[in-house]
């Protein structure tokens, strides 16, 4: 039985980015391929987010977005178009206001958001100052060989002016929700951590990455706990998990999530 709807929040996100994931574990692809993984893996999940009309929010490097223009223009239609810096692979502060404005001047729209790649640290000043209303890069957990944000909020807060909006975790053993759950745990596991989530927290932020949806077989230099439950099955997966939160909550982009705060 579903819990009732709440007035309760469901931020499904996708980190659009180049397939650099592969070069981290040793694959020597080049960019052309990397952004085509990503656009294969892209364009499946899409057509899942429209069967069930599910609004999300995509934070899009500028690289990626520039070499797939026309894809990202017919995405910004539907869902909310954010900045994941201007490189996955490096970050510079000046990437902050250089990839707002590649993205503005793509997609001829306000772009408010931002999620630094990898969920690292980034001044919450030089945010503000690069003209963001809200930033997504705190991951409040434990992630060995990462970070450590354990003792961080779990609930969004403004921080010098910029509201900050953290992946969820769930409420006491703050377990992540992020995508290595999504392909390792129990499916029947997850979903129950993901509802209990919710109802206790009022919102859900969960974030996957569009290579993620396409076969990863051949690269077979990637762990298998980052390989696993790839293509067909991680989209049901994906699909399945998305029915089964639909009636619990209302889908929202992240800015129309922020400006109800």
């Amino acid at each position: 039985m579903a819990i009732p709807n709440r007035g309760r929040n469901i931020l499904f996100t996708v980190d659009v980015e180049e397939f650099d994931t592969a070069v981290e574990f040793g694959h020597n692809i080049p960019l052309n391929e990397q952004v085509a993984v990503s656009t294969r893996g892209l364009t499946l999940l899409a057509e899942r987010f429209d069967t069930l009309n599910v609004r999300t929010t995509l934070f899009t490097t500028a690289n990626y977005a520039l070499h797939e223009p026309d894809l990202m223009l017919r995405l910004a239609g539907k869902h909310e178009i954010a900045s994941h810096g201007y490189y996955h692979t490096t970050f510079e502060p000046a990437d902050l206001l250089k990839s707002r404005l590649a993205l503005e001047d793509l997609l001829n729209r306000p772009i408010t958001g931002f999620r630094r790649a990898r969920m690292g640290f980034v001044d919450p000043n030089d945010v503000k100052q690069a003209g963001y209303q809200y930033n997504s890069s705190l991951h409040p957990t434990w992630l060995p060989g990462r970070y450590n944000h354990w003792g961080e909020p779990r609930h969004p807060f403004r921080e010098v002016g910029v509201w900050q909006i953290p992946a969820s975790v769930t409420p006491t053993l703050r377990l992540p929700l992020f995508w290595l759950s999504l392909k390792n745990f129990p499916f029947s596991y997850y979903k129950r951590l993901c509802r209990q989530t919710l109802e206790a927290d009022g919102f859900l932020n969960l974030y996957v990455h569009p290579w993620e949806f396409t076969d990863l077989s051949a690269y077979e230099k990637i762990p298998t706990y980052v390989r696993r439950h790839s293509h067909e099955g991680l989209l049901d997966r994906v699909e399945k998990l998305l029915q089964y939160l639909k009636p619990m909550g209302e889908f929202k982009g992240m800015q129309e999530f922020v400006e109800g705060l």
